[in-house]
């Protein structure tokens, strides 16, 4: 069956109503899933995603979960729009000689899209991961400060206040780049995401597409929308633990600010020799069980509002009336 096009307004248009839905229920544990990955053994602030999120209310305030979230909701809308359209575009184009998709040919549309998509996701990341690690590098200070002071007095108990220190904004991240590093600051793990975001796409995709095929009954044209919901949860989830050891390594090489005693890294290879040095193979699954639970409802969303055809009927309202 060749895959229908859909005009690329309407695309864009549910790509992005499905990103900013996503962003907003699940970032909090987004926001986690930075902060456990970026622990280093003997500078351990959280000890579960759990531990994490109360820790950041109780430090931050309720709006401390969502530190990021601006430049997420900004610019996700482009990103999974791109994702989900050259996805659409890839499958449209490799069957259109009328024969049914190979799942050859499915992974070789999830790789298209997975490589245009690094264009808005590598700035995207590197200014979200500052925002979201400020916090636990805050943490970090205010427990040293706090041993410091202890060992000081004798074993007295310690004022556990330590120097506010001011927390940067995205626009202030962005200039500093720039300023500091041209275009190319935005880029840096730029080859981390790809080989992050290539295999994501190459998994996931055809895995929703045979998915969501096994629950369409046979009189139906479209499968009913759980089924695509489910389909893209258990798809996303699927991928996102596949792909997490890339994504840890990202998040180390993307993280500008290191606390104590932190390793630095030079490149995605040094990186994770490192990480499988000091802190184990089970370092790269830090934070998979909260990537796990960020991308499935993410792409579970995106699948029904897309499946849904929201956008076709908001543009259909717009269009005037054919006499």
């Amino acid at each position: 069956m060749a895959d229908k096009q859909i005009s690329l307004p309407a695309k864009l248009i549910n790509g992005g109503i499905a990103g900013l839905i996503g962003v907003t229920c699940v970032f909090p544990i987004d926001l986690a899933k930075t902060r456990l990955q970026n622990q280093q053994n003997g500078q351990r602030v959280y000890s579960s995603m759990s531990d994490c999120l109360i820790k950041t209310v109780r430090s931050e305030g309720y709006f401390g979960m969502y530190r990021g979230a601006a430049v997420n909701l900004t610019l996700v809308t482009p990103e999974k729009a791109i994702k989900l359209a050259a996805n659409d575009f890839f499958r449209y184009q490799l069957s259109k000689d009328g024969q049914k998709l190979t799942l050859f040919k499915e992974m070789l549309a999830g790789c298209g899209a997975g490589t245009c998509q690094v264009i808005v996701t590598t700035p995207m990341e590197m200014l979200k991961i500052q925002l979201q690690d400020a916090g636990r590098l805050a943490a970090q200070k205010k427990i040293l400060a706090a041993q410091a002071q202890l060992s000081a007095q004798g074993g007295a108990q310690p004022s556990v206040e330590a120097t506010a220190t001011p927390r940067p904004t995205a626009t202030q991240l962005t200039r500093d780049l720039l300023r500091s590093r041209g275009i190319a600051g935005l880029y840096k793990g730029l080859g981390a995401t790809l080989l992050r975001d290539v295999p994501f796409s190459i998994v996931y995709f055809p895995l929703f597409a045979n998915l969501n095929q096994l629950g369409r009954p046979a009189s139906a044209e479209k499968s009913p929308f759980y089924v695509s919901f489910l389909a893209g949860c258990v798809a996303g989830s699927t991928a996102a633990v596949a792909v997490n050891p890339c994504d840890v390594v990202k998040t180390r090489l993307q993280s500008l600010q290191r606390g104590v005693n932190e390793d630095t890294y030079t490149g995605f290879l040094d990186c994770a020799r490192k990480i499988l040095r000091h802190e184990g193979p089970s370092a790269f699954l830090k934070g998979a069980y909260c990537r796990a639970l960020v991308i499935a409802p993410l792409f579970g969303i995106a699948q029904v509002v897309y499946f849904l055809g929201i956008a076709e009927t908001l543009l259909g309202l717009l269009q005037p009336p054919q006499h």
